[in-house]
């Protein structure tokens, strides 16, 4: 059997069904997952990078379904708001506002001890109709630029001590903010040590793939809250320029068909980025 050498630079073994899974839950019709799949075996060597088996796999769904290809690129896309994490702490907002919840970036509150600055606050208001409780999250947002980063015990931690302070600053008179529960979220992996801290501090965590319902790439399904970097008709640097000018969302562009031009896409070029970026927030798996 072959060895591949996954992102944080262990080995394993070529497991082909895992390939599988990825691509059918981007939405691969079965014949694609069966064509890629045959690919990957004929270019497969002994110590091939799982990002060289991605940028494969990729180009050939590019070629017969664009939203498939951004539904499988979603994770890589993620990096792609960096290096800053301030794109992703407003991607997460939007996932959240999607979700009903009225939200609050880098907020400062003060906590028992010193005061803290908070990068989300969502708020949840009491629904009679569905008969769901208030909420209000209180989140820590850990973005990492590299797939081979996870957020380890001691940020699990920090961010409980963080939270357990602000729990206590609750308890004054004269503070007034929200919090029924923290949580800490990533765009990557948590380690294990993280995952069994968290467990059992009682810390809500959210990461790629963590919890197995409920983690960022559920979310984002969910919610269709795509972001920009997805766009496979895109360039980088096209990308970039919509990041600076605060477009996050690949379905803002929908809303804002100048901000194509602004960056000096040619018309022709835009009617392909707004049919791929219809076609993704409308497409379901």
């Amino acid at each position: 059997m072959t060895e591949i050498v996954k992102d944080d630079g262990t080995r394993e073994l070529f497991n082909p069904e895992k390939l599988r899974s990825s691509l059918k839950r981007a939405g691969a019709s079965r014949a694609a997952q069966e064509e890629i799949i045959s690919h990957i075996h004929n270019e497969l060597t002994d110590g091939m990078t799982t990002g060289r088996i991605y940028r494969h796999a990729f180009t050939l769904l590019r070629k017969t379904s664009r939203p498939t290809a951004a539904r499988y690129s979603m994770r890589r896309a993620i990096l792609d708001l960096g290096p800053s994490g301030f794109p992703f702490e407003t991607f997460v907002g939007e996932i959240f506002k999607a979700r009903g919840y009225s939200v609050l970036n880098d907020q400062m509150i003060q906590g028992a001890c010193v005061e803290h600055e908070v990068d989300l606050v969502a708020q949840k208001p009491f629904d009679s109709a569905q008969g769901k409780e208030s909420e209000c999250i209180v989140a820590e947002i850990k973005f990492h630029n590299s797939l081979s980063i996870k957020s380890d015990v001691q940020v699990a931690l920090y961010v409980r001590a963080r939270f357990l302070d602000l729990e206590q600053g609750r308890k004054a008179p004269n503070n007034t903010f929200c919090m029924d529960r923290g949580m800490l979220i990533t765009n990557t992996k948590f380690t294990h040590q993280a995952i069994r801290y968290g467990s059992c501090a009682g810390l809500s965590m959210v990461g790629w793939n963590y919890p197995q319902e409920g983690n960022l790439h559920d979310l984002i399904e969910e919610t269709k809250m795509h972001p920009i970097t997805a766009l496979t008709s895109l360039t980088r640097r096209e990308k970039n320029l919509l990041l600076e000018r605060r477009i996050v969302l690949s379905k803002s562009l929908l809303e804002k068909h100048d901000s194509l031009t602004a960056i000096g896409i040619l018309s022709s070029k835009a009617e392909a980025v707004l049919t791929e970026a219809s076609a993704l927030s409308q497409s379901s798996i």
